[in-house]
């Protein structure tokens, strides 16, 4: 029996990307959303703000990890005003198992400029969307569909999976999948469009492409990454202690320590006082 998506990728590879291409593209996406779709509590909102939410924290972050935390986090901030006005630490401390902490305090200050530019009211443009802190293109045209359900062509790993393997080399450059992604938008229902790439790109990586396409994410154990994770979670337990103490608490060494303690410094998560180091409040 003929693959469907082998028959497309030749008449793609043949005649380019014509309206019966782009037709024969959506249909397998779209039936396989609608036997297989997944249901997360992000998609059954169109509220900005949870949108924005749940955006921030599915960069570089498996979707379990985010069901842990998105509903808890919302119920402790649950508005632009609550977030901006929080203090810090408890933003840090709502955000843990997340990693990439930097999001957390990215996210703080768009709830900021959200409120003291926006009205309280996250814009819905992705010009617009792209000035905030920790927006990037992606994650601007994501919340603008998401949102807003405005047509805008963005990648993520999951479609990027799918174009590179319908249409494209997995090497392919993020500007010829733009092109497709562009080109092959429903526009009259964007956000389902994407949710049945997103559902698509996932069956992709899981069962068919866990090799080339799929996405990896950097090893964890014993990286940067987990000890500044380390550092934030001591400091929210004992709210101060001494500089020098890290490295035995930490099981590190003291340079590997001391770097790190001095990103977190810089990145504006805490901050050393007569030899102490303490959670920014």
């Amino acid at each position: 029996m003929t693959d469907p998506i082998e028959t497309l990728r030749r008449r793609f590879q043949k005649n380019g990307l014509t309206p019966e291409v782009i037709s024969g593209f959506r249909e397998p996406i779209y039936a396989y959303y609608e036997r297989e779709g997944r249901s997360f509590p992000w998609r059954e909102t169109d509220d900005p703000y949870h949108i924005l939410v749940s955006e921030v924290m599915l960069q570089q972050t498996q979707t379990s990890r985010v069901l842990a935390k998105y509903g808890t986090f919302l119920e402790t901030f649950p508005t632009p005003a609550a977030l901006a006005g929080a203090p810090q630490r408890e933003v840090v401390a709502a955000w843990q198992g997340l990693g990439y902490n930097r999001r957390a305090l990215n996210l703080q200050r768009a709830a900021k400029m959200v409120m003291e530019r926006y009205g309280g009211r996250v814009p819905d443009s992705v010009e617009e969307l792209v000035r905030l802190p920790g927006i990037g293109p992606d994650t601007a045209g994501a919340i603008a569909v998401l949102a807003f359900n405005r047509p805008a062509a963005y990648l993520e790993t999951n479609i990027r999976a799918v174009y590179q393997y319908v249409f494209l080399a997995a090497a392919a450059k993020d500007r010829e999948l733009r092109r497709l992604v562009e080109a092959t938008l429903d526009r009259g229902d964007p956000r389902r469009w994407y949710f049945a790439l997103y559902d698509y790109g996932a069956m992709l990586k899981r069962e068919r492409l866990a090799g080339p396409v799929g996405s990896r994410q950097p090893r964890f154990e014993g990286s940067d990454r987990q000890v500044r994770g380390a550092v934030l979670r001591l400091l929210l337990e004992r709210h101060e202690i001494a500089e020098g103490e890290l490295p035995g608490r930490l099981g590190e060494p003291g340079e590997r320590v001391a770097r790190i303690v001095k990103q977190l410094r810089d990145e504006g998560f805490i901050e050393i006082k007569d030899g102490r180091a303490s959670l920014r409040e």
